[in-house]
């Protein structure tokens, strides 16, 4: 199962994202990727294999400095294990806001929107389902990412479970649910978005789920829950019943 992490807050993000990846291995996974903003520039690296191949990788390019980011690791499903069909993936990069997002799940009318965003002058890279979405979104993108995200959803059927950010607004992560788990941890000043709580609690053990059709838009100060038609939820923060020295102890 692809694993998701994501990140906003005050601290470089890109260890606290790889670190995440390596705590997820154990879901099992082809291909890993991370995407951050660093000084309003979006910077991606995808690798097929394993984290610790991403990492010397981005080693070798120097890293990021960014404090928001998102992470993913992949078991192939639209599309082989190549690079290419790895996470993040971008909107159009001619036409696009710098977008990147992350997706766990099957948008199962994505071909359908694809050949719509291909009328539009929209061009693909990859032969995933997840690109369609990033492009969608890019499309509908004017100026609010976390509109941008909710029209984009209200046009999908299927599962998915996604973390975006965008050039444009370097100071938001969007996150939403919709059958593939996903969870925020809240820390101080800072969230931490996992598809496994494995992920988070050695950061903070206060977190919240998000339910189906949620939306959560996270600055490193606040944030804000809604459903895809953009009502406003109240989430219930609890306390993570397990804890980092039983998951490592657990391998």
């Amino acid at each position: 199962m692809c694993g998701i992490v994501a990140y906003i807050g005050h601290k470089p993000a890109l260890p606290i994202l790889l670190e995440g990846l390596k705590r997820l291995e154990y879901r099992g996974y082809d291909s890993a990727g991370v995407a951050t903003l660093d000084d309003d520039d979006l910077r991606t690296c995808r690798s097929v294999g394993r984290v610790r191949v991403l990492e010397d990788r981005l080693s070798r390019s120097g890293g990021s400095r960014g404090t928001i980011g998102i992470a993913h690791t992949r078991w192939a499903t639209h599309g082989a294990v190549t690079e290419s069909n790895a996470h993040p993936h971008t909107d159009d990069a001619d036409r696009g806001h710098g977008i990147a997002i992350i997706h766990n799940g099957i948008i199962e009318n994505y071909a359908t929107i694809r050949t719509w965003l291909q009328d539009k002058g929209h061009t693909f890279t990859s032969e995933t389902d997840t690109e369609v979405l990033a492009h969608l979104i890019g499309e509908l993108y004017a100026g609010d990412l976390e509109k941008a995200v909710q029209s984009a959803l209200r046009e999908v059927t299927g599962a998915y479970a996604i973390a975006v950010i965008c050039r444009e607004e370097p100071d938001t992560l969007v996150v939403a649910r919709k059958g593939s788990p996903l969870m925020v941890g809240v820390g101080k000043d800072e969230y931490i978005v996992a598809s496994d709580s494995s992920a988070i609690v050695a950061h903070t053990t206060q977190a919240f789920t998000l339910e189906d059709y949620n939306v959560a838009k996270l600055t490193r100060d606040s944030f804000r829950t809604t459903t895809v038609d953009n009502v406003l939820l109240t989430p219930q923060i609890r306390e993570l019943e397990v804890d980092l020295e039983q998951i490592e102890l657990g391998g």
